[in-house]
């Protein structure tokens, strides 16, 4: 009796395996071990260290950011498409999602400091100007230059070592400002020392790269927005990309509608007070802005969004370079710029240099035609006198103050300025 039941529940058994084969078109030892309730394996996206730019590292930026990428913690707008494609590696700037949790996500830039054609040109140039090839190791090139061993032999980042580099923030430095840099680097282990011996070969060498193609990424971490400055969080950055929050350009607002507009111009005008008067007392000033230059988080707070044409003096310290030093050009000065280009003198820099500069390329983008005539005629007066450079009578905080005044009672108080609502409610400030 035993030996039938055996018999018969093997038989069943023989029976259900042949039918789990049939039903999965396989072979019975793999039916052995497969399992319907097994989901379908994720797509994985490869980068290739081209796109990211690993393969130029160490002339790159740095690395602190690229498990994010591996891990698809960072995505692309487009992976969330159906044809999971990465962007095109000719682009600027891409729009991210960003995620600590793999269930909530924030927008991020992720952007590359110059145009890929740019990067291909410069990496061009180093390998036929140092090693007189087409193609060389970039990194091995780099340290093999003067300016490289003198970093390598450094214990202090000083004057003498950036003289010639064309980024506007080490056009006129300071020890103090120098010191912050590298005190504050983010790609490597806050030290907290303004001593470099923290900073491994490599360290230096992104540090160099960064500081002679783009200070962009710099001044996000060496004035944080947690600080208080007007500028978007640093995230870090993969080879020759880097992120950071997301903004939406001032040209997006140039329609908007007229309390917006008032609004914008306000922080716009708040922004170059406290980059003329802070707590630090370093004196900021633009080379060049355009309507890309500011950017619009989504509670309507403005920041800096692009930072790469930002110089500083500083005010208590003053330049501690000569107009001689500052003409001392080598590869490092000419990586993104023409050999040529002349350097802008220090002494030759005032305070409504960049009020100046708004009022020509901004102010009227933003508030012509949006307002009453009698409120209109005030705004277009004051920005085509402004635009002229204010006479000599004027100083930039009081032609703030003047433009602010006009503009003060043409903002509403509403959910649309979530950065300042509801708390202009209850503040005599707003």
């Amino acid at each position: 009796m035993g030996r039938w039941i055996c018999c018969l529940c093997s038989r069943v058994a023989d029976s259900l395996m042949l039918l789990l084969v049939l039903a999965l078109g396989c072979n019975p030892s793999t039916a052995a071990t497969a399992s319907p309730s097994v989901p379908h394996g994720k797509p994985s996206y490869s980068f290739g260290r081209t796109f990211l730019g690993l393969d130029k590292c160490n002339a790159c930026i740095g690395t602190s950011i690229c498990k994010k990428f591996f891990k698809e913690e960072i995505r692309f707008d487009t992976w969330l498409s159906s044809h999971l494609k990465l962007p095109p590696s000719s682009l600027l700037s891409y729009s991210g999602n960003y995620t600590d949790d793999a269930k909530s996500w924030r927008l991020v830039d992720i952007t590359r400091l110059t145009s890929k054609y740019q990067h291909d040109r410069a990496d061009k140039r180093i390998c036929t100007s140092l090693l007189k090839t087409k193609t060389c190791s970039l990194e091995r090139a780099l340290r093999r230059t003067q300016r490289f061993q003198k970093w390598l032999r450094a214990k202090r980042l000083t004057p003498d070592l950036v003289q010639g580099l064309p980024s506007p923030l080490l056009r006129c430095p300071s020890q103090r400002l120098l010191d912050r840099i590298v005190r504050r680097y983010a790609e490597v282990p806050d030290a907290g020392s303004i001593y470099m011996d923290h900073l491994t070969d490599r360290d230096k060498l992104r540090l160099l790269y960064t500081l002679a193609v783009n200070s962009h990424p710099i001044l996000l971490q060496i004035f944080p927005d947690v600080e208080g400055w007007p500028f978007p969080r640093y995230l870090g950055s993969c080879g020759r990309l880097v992120v950071s929050a997301s903004t939406r350009p001032l040209r997006d607002f140039f329609g908007a509608a007229p309390e917006v507009a008032a609004d914008l111009a306000l922080q716009l005008l708040a922004v170059l007070r406290s980059m003329g008067t802070n707590d630090l007392n370093y004196f900021f000033y633009f080379t060049h802005v355009d309507a890309g230059t500011f950017g619009v988080f989504s509670n309507g707070h403005l920041f800096i969004r692009d930072a790469s044409t930002l110089g500083i003096i500083d005010k208590e310290e003053g330049s501690q370079l000569t107009d001689g030093q500052q003409e001392y050009k080598d590869i490092f000065s000419c990586l993104t710029v023409d050999c040529q280009s002349a350097f802008v003198s220090c002494d030759s820099i005032r305070e409504k240099h960049s009020l100046v500069m708004v009022c020509q390329e901004l102010l009227p983008k933003l508030l012509t035609g949006k307002f009453l005539p009698p409120v209109q005629e005030k705004i277009d007066t004051f920005l085509q006198r402004c635009a002229r450079g204010l006479g000599h009578d004027r100083g930039a905080n009081e032609a703030i103050a003047e433009l602010a005044e006009i503009l003060k009672p043409l903002r509403s108080c509403d959910s649309r300025f979530a950065y300042r609502y509801p708390d202009c409610r209850y503040s005599d400030k707003y």
